[in-house]
């Protein structure tokens, strides 16, 4: 019921529910079942929201077919050990969480669950290079609720959802209907934020997001330069074949050199089927196609170390900027401690020279001149919401990425709803150009002015969308809310045990 909220679904009421269910569950519990049912929840959530995971292992499915089960399973599992250990440390802090006299423990365990909550999912995105991936919340970006990331962030949002599925379990125990208002009323403070937030609705929008058309122009600033978003749609198990790799590199060229002029064309995620070193002839090609500015993604190699890059080309194909991708997935992209799955038999992993891509520097700002100064994602890095945090406030962000690794449904739906967020979060419109799709437009509320669906190829003429200010949560990031959550987790458990005495 709770991974209903999850795209493409987004029925986020019954997120609401089911986490309203969980904490029922909890609260008849003693801190090691309480730690049980986080964990069982948790594996049957991630399981539901990630079914997903199986895509990549299915591109060759003699070779890789049989991991596709275990990536799942341990995956979800892993995530909801940080529930489960959560929840069974506040409870055993603060002691059994059952109602007590005039209800007050189980108020006590009501706040510990929302803040053990809060607290798992702002681990869940560090620990071990992170994964916040499915978090809750994410079922609310279609709702005026998702306006508040732009001042508490996704962790502050989760605090208060939780809050909300807590005040909905605490109605169900009261029997009384009018009790409802209490979640209503939080709900409602959060979508106040939207009327807070400044508009940045364009001043004439193009047709409705998903039933626009590829060739269509996104006229969202007349004075703003063209940007052409470029979607070759390459299946997976095609993109490196050397005879269909040329077909979709001038399939990829075609789409680039129509009419209008663009100011820049934008390639997605190695979109580029050759390396760094060895791609003048490419550069060539494609600068002769457009004679305009250009991006695209591309594999770098320098000093045996290979590299996820993008680079940034002039109107002649000279590369001009470059960014290396610093935020790999792991077993993805690089394996971790090689040497120790090569100790434990598990060559399979490890046979691949230099275990996989090396990590760049960290995040850079792109000064693009008239085109302004572009922070660059490179697929997986639009998950992670410090990873936007930069020294320099960039004018817009630019994800390329490669989702046909996520197949056709859930996956690369839930990424866009991502990248979604990132705008809300840092205020900034957002620039997505994806193989397969879903290359979009995003404005800085996160709403998608144009987009090109999955598994077309075409392109899209887009104008950025103005910025708004920047937003309270880019300028404090989590700080506030990892404070907010140990103080709180304190005062419970103090709180707690005095009355338990």
């Amino acid at each position: 019921m709770s991974a209903a909220g999850m795209a493409p679904l987004l029925v986020w009421p019954l997120t609401l529910v089911g986490l309203a269910g969980w904490l029922g569950l909890h609260l008849i519990s003693t801190p090691r079942q309480a730690g049980f049912v986080a964990w069982w929840f948790g594996v049957a959530y991630f399981g539901a929201s990630l079914h997903w995971l199986v895509e990549p292992f299915l591109v060759d499915l003699a070779r890789h077919g049989w991991m596709a089960p275990f990536a799942v399973i341990f995956m979800a599992g892993g995530l909801a050990l940080i529930w489960g250990l959560f929840m069974w440390l506040v409870m055993w802090l603060a002691g059994r969480f059952a109602p007590g006299r005039n209800g007050r423990a189980g108020q006590a365990g009501r706040a510990g669950w929302v803040l053990a909550l809060g607290a798992a999912e702002l681990t869940r995105a560090h620990l071990f290079t992170g994964f916040p991936w499915a978090s809750p919340v994410q079922a609310l970006i279609d709702t005026p609720m998702a306006a508040a990331l732009a001042w508490i962030g996704p962790y502050g949002l989760m605090v208060a959802f939780a809050m909300m599925a807590a005040l909905v379990q605490w109605a169900a125990a009261q029997r009384r209907l009018a009790a409802l208002l209490a979640p209503a009323a939080v709900g409602g403070a959060l979508s106040l934020a939207a009327l807070a937030a400044p508009d940045t609705r364009p001043e004439t929008l193009p047709e409705t997001w998903p039933e626009i058309r590829p060739d269509t122009l996104a006229q969202t600033r007349p004075q703003a330069p063209l940007i052409r978003i470029v979607q070759p749609n390459a299946a997976q198990r095609d993109k490196w074949d050397p005879v269909k790799a040329p077909m979709f590199f001038q399939r990829a060229l075609k789409l680039s050199s129509a009419a209008p002029k663009p100011d820049l064309v934008i390639w997605p995620e190695s979109a580029v089927a050759t390396w760094l070193s060895r791609a003048g002839p490419a550069f060539e090609l494609m600068s002769a196609a457009t004679g305009t500015p250009m991006i695209t993604g591309i594999n770098a190699d320098a000093a045996g170390r290979a590299y996820n890059a993008l680079v940034v080309l002039d109107d002649t194909g000279n590369p001009r900027l470059r960014y290396d991708k610093h935020h790999l997935v792991p077993f993805g992209e690089y394996i971790p401690l090689p040497g120790l799955l090569r100790a434990l038999g598990l060559q399979t992993f490890t046979q691949a020279s230099g275990y996989g891509f090396s990590a760049g520097p960290g995040p850079q700002v792109l000064d693009l001149g008239a085109l302004g100064h572009a922070l660059p994602l490179i697929c997986y890095e639009a998950v992670f919401p410090h990873d936007l945090r930069t020294a320099t406030r960039p004018d817009w962000v630019l994800q390329i990425t490669n989702d046909a690794w996520f197949g056709n449904f859930a996956g690369p739906q839930q990424h866009l709803v991502q990248a979604r967020m990132r705008a809300i979060e840092t205020g900034l419109p957002l620039i997505r150009a994806a193989n397969t799709g879903i290359s979009a437009l995003i404005d800085a509320r996160g709403r998608v002015q144009a987009a090109l669906p999955l598994n077309v190829a075409g392109r899209l003429d887009v104008r950025l969308p103005a910025p708004a200010p920047p937003t309270l949560y880019s300028r404090t990031g989590d700080l506030p809310v990892a404070v907010l959550l140990i103080v709180g987790i304190v005062t419970v458990t103090l709180r707690t045990r005095r009355e338990s005495v």
